[in-house]
């Protein structure tokens, strides 16, 4: 015996590096010392900092890969590992220096992995990070086939005063709301949930990715659903670039707005959110309907159409605005701090 009859391609291994090392290639900052293949990955820190601090993120696609691979489309999820660790790390304040990322699955597939390493290392570009190294496991019995599963790591810097740890934030500030591309990478359990209870008896014939409602404008559920995370990097570091006075940030991911906002909070804060301040894209709608789920459990799940909120003081909430139009973003004020105790006022319960 040996380790290809147990299931293990070296060779193929050895080939799919050689494949993926142009995209890896792609995100080098001049700071990479080195190339692929080490057994560790070098980055020197960039000049320029009084008390360096490392801003360290980790995190997964969850069971949104279960949709990508029953599509056979997998060019879209990498964008989106990269985007829940860089997005995470920037709320700190911090620009996101370099990612690793890691990829285990039951046979190797070489058009279907180099797919995924594409999208994350297209994601690497929009944030601006290298993808400074990586692991590809194959792991025959433990995975069925096609599958896969995907952990991402990033490190961001930031000058230690300029940190954003939620003690900057005064009561009257506003929350100025960056827009999500969808359903970015949080509640897929429940999404796939909607799907498949659609077969049960009071709802309509069951659906199917290809399906294409009415209410998403001409576009299918797989191809609207699969739309990447939005990465907010670039417009975010001009804005500190600029000198927009931030106080706060948050990602909104698993938990949606009533989880994820208090955490950018100082002591004895809340928020007073105003509901309908935004648009809320049409995916949620058809999933609200779809599954029958109350308004109060699609903002528990996931961001109803907010992907990234940023904190400054009442007097900048116009500034602020306009500035990241000039990012092509739209932005929002929907609600400001108040006194308490890290509720979220003003969301259905």
């Amino acid at each position: 015996m040996d380790y290809r009859e147990a299931g293990v391609d070296v060779v193929a291994g050895r080939a799919f590096v050689d494949r993926i090392r142009e995209m890896v290639n792609s995100t080098r900052r001049p700071e990479v010392l080195g190339g692929l293949g080490g057994f560790g990955g070098c980055f020197q820190l960039p000049g320029g900092y009084q008390e360096p601090v490392l801003i360290s993120g980790t995190d997964g696609v969850g069971t949104k890969l279960k949709v990508a691979q029953a599509l056979n489309r997998h060019d879209t999820v990498g964008i989106d590992l990269v985007a829940m660790c860089v997005n995470d790390v920037l709320t700190s304040g911090a620009e996101p220096l370099f990612f690793l990322d890691y990829l285990a699955t039951g046979k190797l597939e070489p058009d279907q992995l180099a797919d995924v390493v594409a999208g994350v290392a297209a994601g690497c570009r929009q944030g601006g990070c290298a993808l400074l190294g990586g692991e590809t496991a194959e792991m025959p019995g433990f995975y069925g086939p096609g599958e896969y599963d995907l952990a991402g790591f990033s490190v961001g810097i930031v000058e230690k005063q300029r940190i954003l740890d939620g003690s900057q934030v005064q009561v009257g500030d506003v929350a100025i709301a960056l827009p999500s591309q969808g359903v970015h990478s949080n509640g897929f359990s429940l999404v796939r949930q909607i799907m498949a209870s659609a077969n049960r008896p009071h709802h309509a014939p069951g659906y199917d990715w290809a399906d294409c409602p009415e209410i998403l404008g001409g576009k299918c559920l797989g191809e609207v659903l699969l739309t990447p995370t939005q990465i907010y990097v670039q417009p975010i570091l001009a804005a500190l670039k600029a000198e927009l006075p931030i106080h706060a940030m948050a990602h909104i991911t698993g938990g949606g707005l009533p989880e994820n906002l208090p955490r950018c909070l100082g002591a004895h804060q809340s928020w007073q959110l105003n509901q309908g301040s935004w648009p809320v894209p049409p995916i949620f709608d058809w999933l609200a309907a779809a599954g029958d789920v109350s308004a109060a459990a699609m903002f528990d799940t996931f961001n109803m159409g907010v992907g990234f909120v940023v904190v400054v003081p009442p007097e900048a909430g116009d500034r602020a605005i306009a500035f990241f139009e000039t990012q092509g973003l739209s932005a929002y004020p929907i609600g400001e701090v108040i006194t308490g105790e890290g509720q979220v006022i003003g969301l259905p319960v």
